[in-house]
C-alpha cells in the first residue's frame, strides 16, 4: 500500500528547506555490524511496522559491499558505529535520513550527507546514564589502583571537574554527588544557571577547571575545535595526584603530549574506554596508572541499547510523518 508524506530536506548552510511530496512504502534498514540486542530490534520493528513501513536488517556484516548492497533501496538507515561515508550515500539512491543510535555521530560524513540531501540525526541522551556510570566506575577502578590489592583512596570529598555539561556530564554530576564529591564544570555553551541548578560549581575556562580539580571527566565531542585539545599545556594545570577519565572520543587527546606528561609526572593516571593508538606503549610505560577497555564501552548496556534503537526508529517515523528535524546534525 502506498504512503504519502512530506519530506523536508535541508539543502545548504542558509537553512533553506525544500519540501518534496513522495508516494512510497518506506523501507527502514537497520545496518549494524555490532547488532542491537533482540529486545531492541523487536522494539524497533514494532515502531517501524506500526507506521506501515518495511524493516530490513543487516547484522554482523563483514564486508562493506554488503552494506552498499543493502542500502540501495533504503529510505532510512539506523546505524550504531557503522560508517556512512560518500560511497555509502552514493549507493543509497532512495535515502532521505540516517540516524545514529547514540550521541556521537563522527562516523557519518555530514558534508556528504548534505550534498546527497540526506538528513543525519543522532539520539542524544539515550546512552547518557550508561556512559556516566562507566565514567564513575573507571574513577573507582583508578583510585583503587586498578584493584591490584594495594591501598587506594576514596572519591568522597574529591574535586571532580566535568569538561562539557551535556546529557552525559549532567548524569556524571548526579552520580558523583552521591559519592560525596565536590563537582565543578566547564562548558562554553551551557549557562551557569543550569550548572548551579544541578548543585555544580561553574568555572569559566578549561584552564580553571583543570587547575581546580584532581579528577577530570571528559565529555567533549570530537570537532575541529576540540581535536587534540587535551594536551600537555592543559593537563599540566592539574594538581597532584591527577586522574583523567575519557569516555568521550579518542581524537580529543593529544596522545604524544599525554605520554610526555605521564613520563614527567608519576602521580598522573589515565583511564578510558577508547583505546589509544599508543595503547601498547602506554601499557609498558605506565603499568598501574593507565587502563583502556578493549573496545568502546560507554553505551554497552542493555538499557542504552534498547533506548537508543527505539529512539532512532521513533525519530524516523516522526521525520517522515511530521517533518520533525529536531535532532538533525548536518545543515
Amino acid at each position: 500500500m502506498g504512503y504519502s508524506y512530506i519530506l523536508p530536506i535541508k539543502q545548504n548552510r542558509t537553512k533553506s528547506v525544500e519540501y518534496i511530496t513522495l508516494f512510497n512504502t518506506m523501507k527502514v534498514l537497520v545496518a549494524t555490524e555490532k547488532p542491537f540486542a533482540k529486545v531492541a530490534v523487536d522494539g524497533i520493528r514494532q515502531v517501524v511496522e506500526k507506521a506501515g513501513y518495511e524493516l530490513a536488517l543487516l547484522e554482523k556484516y563483514t564486508a562493506k559491499q554488503q552494506l552498499l548492497d543493502a542500502v540501495a533501496d533504503a529510505d532510512a538507515i539506523i546505524i550504531r558505529s557503522d560508517i556512512v561515508d560518500e560511497e555509502v550515500l552514493a549507493a543509497a539512491k532512495n535515502l532521505k535520513i540516517v540516524v545514529r543510535a547514540g550521541a556521537g555521530y563522527d562516523n557519518i560524513d555530514l558534508a556528504a550527507a548534505t550534498a546527497h540531501k540526506v538528513v543525519a540525526m543522532n539520539t542524544p541522551g539515550q546512552n547518557s546514564n550508561a556512559v556516566a556510570e562507566l565514567a564513575l566506575g573507571l574513577m573507582v577502578y583508578a583510585v583503587r589502583n586498578l584493584y591490584n590489592g594495594t591501598s587506594g583512596t576514596e572519591l568522597k570529598g574529591k574535586k571532580l571537574g566535568i569538561h562539557a555539561f551535556g546529557n552525559v556530564g549532567r548524569n556524571v554530576a548526579r552520580i558523583a554527588q552521591g559519592f560525596g564529591m565536590e563537582v565543578y564544570a566547564y562548558d562554553a555553551y551551557c549557562p551557569d544557571q543550569a550548572m548551579i541548578d544541578a548543585n555544580v560549581t561553574p568555572v569559566h575556562s578549561a584552564e580553571e577547571l583543570y587547575r581546580t580539580c584532581h579528577i577530570i571527566s571528559l565529555h567533549i565531542p570530537a570537532t575541529a575545535e576540540t581535536k587534540q585539545s587535551i594536551n600537555y599545556a592543559l593537563l599540566s594545570n592539574m594538581p597532584a595526584p591527577a586522574l583523567l577519565v575519557n569516555t568521550a572520543r579518542k581524537e580529543v587527546i593529544n596522545e604524544d603530549e599525554l605520554i610526555r606528561l605521564m613520563q614527567e609526572r608519576s602521580d598522573f593516571r589515565y583511564v578510558t574506554d577508547i583505546m589509544p593508538a599508543a595503547n601498547e606503549k602506554m601499557n609498558e610505560l605506565f603499568a598501574g596508572r593507565y587502563f583502556a577497555t578493549p573496545k568502546k564501552m560507554g553505551a554497552q548496556t542493555a538499557e542504552a541499547n534498547i533506548n537508543a534503537g527505539i529512539a532512532a526508529a521513533n525519530q524516523i517515523v516522526d521525520f517522515f510523518q511530521n517533518g520533525n528535524t529536531r535532532f538533525q546534525v548536518n545543515k
